[in-house]
């Protein structure tokens, strides 16, 4: 008796152009806060919870299922940080806890910036696109956090610079990633670093 096999292939879209999106955009927006254009306000605050945090969170979800551990981790880690930041800045707005020291802030992003640097890793063979956004994510994280533990403004603003670097990259990769699926070729271009088999 023949044994019969069912296949079952992926079909479902790639979730990835949506968390870079939401990641940047965010990104951008909270880093023209840090180079002093704007206050933080409702706009920052929604865009945390929605763009740069839930869709995050949705995307690490269906990376998942896709068997992408590093999108995994990635998207669902960030969707949080956003998601975690809001609570950092609103929740002492509310009456409900006292805002965080400086020194509280520095630890904080921190670690994030530790948690960018081991991402930094994976993204040796991925592409240089990611790459780039990683690298200046880490750097984006330790130099807030370097500014929030001396209390030096200036390196706040370079930050801010190095921040809005970072989510123009994410915000390109996302774009990227679509274009290059829909026109079938390379449209905007994310180097490769090796070739897939």
């Amino acid at each position: 008796m023949q044994e019969k096999y069912t296949i079952i292939t992926d079909t479902s879209a790639n979730p990835a152009p949506l968390g870079l999106m939401g990641f940047g955009m965010t990104t951008v927006l909270l880093n023209l806060h840090n180079i002093g254009l704007f206050d933080i306000g409702s706009m920052i605050l929604a865009m945390g919870i929605f763009y740069g945090g839930l869709s995050q969170v949705i995307v690490g979800i269906m990376e998942w299922k896709k068997g992408n551990t590093f999108g995994t981790l990635a998207f669902t880690s960030y969707g949080l940080f956003w998601l975690s930041l809001v609570g950092i800045l609103a929740l002492p707005k509310l009456g409900l806890v006292n805002p965080p020291e400086p020194i509280e802030m520095a630890f904080y992003l921190g670690l994030w910036g530790l948690f960018t640097l081991g991402m930094f890793f994976g993204t040796f063979k991925t592409n240089r696109a990611l790459q780039f956004v990683f690298g200046t994510l880490t750097l984006l994280f330790l130099l807030l956090a370097v500014g929030d533990i001396t209390g030096n403004l200036t390196v706040t603003r370079v930050a801010g610079i190095i921040g809005i670097i970072c989510g123009s990259s994410a915000i390109y990769t996302g774009f990227a990633e679509v274009l290059n699926e829909i026109y079938k070729k390379t449209v905007f271009p994310v180097f490769p670093t090796s070739k897939k088999h």
